[in-house]
């Protein structure tokens, strides 16, 4: 993420609070009292902030991707260039594997990868396996997997409450979708 990114999602968060307006013109506005030197110069000095709809929305949108993107284990790799693409050969994942969280894993830059040990790593194939897994996401729980027979595996993220990722076994059909209200389950370490 790049330094811009994360200041705008950062500036977005600290202003914008509840739920959308729905006018992508309409600014949230935080006003805070800074003191600027100290001792006997300190000056107090009014700061305001203002973010419209428009990009608390697309800071919205962003962390949504970065938090919860999912793909099945195998569905993309690594080239030995760095470069992921799809992989034509997939085929799906088994009924059995579908079951298993640890083979849904984060679209997204890898933040434990890079804290295994080198025997941790020893067991993974570098080609699929440079993505985190859904099973090591904290805290522990944040997902809910169901098979829906063995037609159809769903999973529900209970961090962005109406992120709902389907696989169908056995086949290269997956995908995701996110229809919520925008507003990150916070509270969600103390439902578990």
């Amino acid at each position: 993420m790049s330094l811009e990114t994360r200041r705008h999602c950062t500036e977005v968060s600290a202003v914008a609070k509840g739920r959308f307006v729905g006018d992508p013109s309409f600014e949230y506005e935080l006003t805070e009292t800074r003191q600027q030197g100290e001792g006997d110069e300190a000056v107090k000095e009014e700061f305001t902030m203002k973010v419209t709809e428009e990009k608390r929305l697309a800071a919205t949108v962003f962390n949504i991707e970065r938090d919860v993107s999912v793909v099945p284990r195998g569905a993309f790799i690594r080239t030995p260039h760095d470069m992921v693409q799809v992989n034509r050969s997939f085929q799906g994942l088994s009924t059995l594997e579908a079951g298993n969280l640890s083979n849904y894993l984060h679209f997204t830059e890898p933040q434990y990868l890079k804290k295994k040990s080198i025997l941790e790593m020893a067991d993974l194939d570098p080609s699929i396996d440079f993505l985190d897994p859904l099973s090591e996401d904290i805290p522990k729980g944040s997902w809910s997997l169901q098979m829906e027979g063995s037609s159809v595996c769903v999973l529900r993220s209970l961090l962005w409450l109406g992120l709902t990722f389907f696989h169908v076994p056995s086949t290269p059909q997956h995908g995701y979708i996110y229809v919520g209200d925008g507003l990150k389950n916070l509270d969600l370490p103390f439902m578990l």
